[in-house]
């Protein structure tokens, strides 16, 4: 299972964990079976008719590598007093990814949340409807979080922007300037790190999209956005140190390539999307 997010939440009295990537959430059937009274088996919920049927739906619709033909032997016996069928059977002759069977760390039974509410419904309607409730309520604290972490990053933009605009004011502007030859070239040193960042100035951005809101910008992902506050910063230095543009934007654009590939590839920024 790739690296995931985990959380608790707690529905009635019964602490169920939720697992969150880059592939989606997944709900634990296994902690969700803690709910219900009385001996009640995963398999004898996936034995049923109805199940299977649902079971088809979704990986019809999700799952492109869904084996039909697996599947119709299933939905044949399914129902039948004798038929058996457990997770891992399931998986092996449908290649369906809605459900998982895993050991180790996460070990126990793994379902798409979609899943995990149908599921939920065979422990009660209430526990299924308190479900969903609670695992709505982690979403939003999420996206709260999300939103806190991206304005965070904005605003850091904003501060090194000041420090950016600052050092060009002390080694590029003559004493004494228009308005318009000050905005000229902190708009020529703004568009060298766009360039140096997304390959493109802002103008040949809004040319590109002329019914986009907002500038280029404006719409910059999250890695995006810190690796612009570092070489806002970076490049302050450079200007200080007198280098030429054409030296700075190469170094700068070195650099972005490398903490790019650095945040693309680390879990914690996943977790945050």
């Amino acid at each position: 299972m790739n690296k995931k997010m985990r959380s608790t939440i707690d529905v009635q009295g019964t602490m169920v964990t939720v697992l969150s990537g880059a592939d989606g959430d997944v709900i634990s059937l296994t902690d969700m079976l803690k709910a219900k009274d009385g001996d009640f088996f995963i398999s004898d919920w996936l034995r049923n008719r109805n199940t299977v049927e649902f079971l088809g739906i979704w990986e019809r619709v999700h799952n492109a590598g869904f084996n039909y033909g697996g599947f119709a032997t299933i939905r044949t016996q399914a129902g039948l007093n004798s038929y058996k069928l457990s997770v891992k059977e399931w998986v092996e002759q449908t290649n369906a990814i809605g459900l998982r069977a895993n050991a180790g760390r996460y070990g126990g039974t793994w379902a798409h949340k979609d899943i995990a509410f149908e599921f939920g419904m065979w422990i009660s309607p209430e526990f299924k409807v308190y479900l969903i409730k609670e695992f709505q309520r982690l979403k939003d604290a999420e996206n709260d979080r999300l939103k806190l972490e991206w304005n965070l990053q904005r605003t850091l933009a904003k501060v090194n922007y000041r420090i950016h605009t600052d050092a060009i004011k002390e080694t590029l502007l003559p004493e004494v300037v228009t308005t318009a030859q000050a905005a000229a070239i902190y708009a020529n040193e703004a568009d060298m790190l766009n360039v140096a960042l997304f390959g493109q100035t802002a103008k040949e951005w809004r040319e590109a999209r002329p019914e986009a809101e907002g500038n280029l910008r404006d719409h910059a992902t999250l890695e995006q956005l810190v690796v612009l506050s570092n070489m806002e910063s970076l490049n302050a230095v450079l200007l200080r140190q007198e280098l030429p543009q054409s030296e700075r934007l190469l170094q700068l654009n070195r650099i972005a390539i490398t903490q790019m590939r650095s945040l693309l590839s680390n879990t914690s920024m996943k977790a945050l999307k």
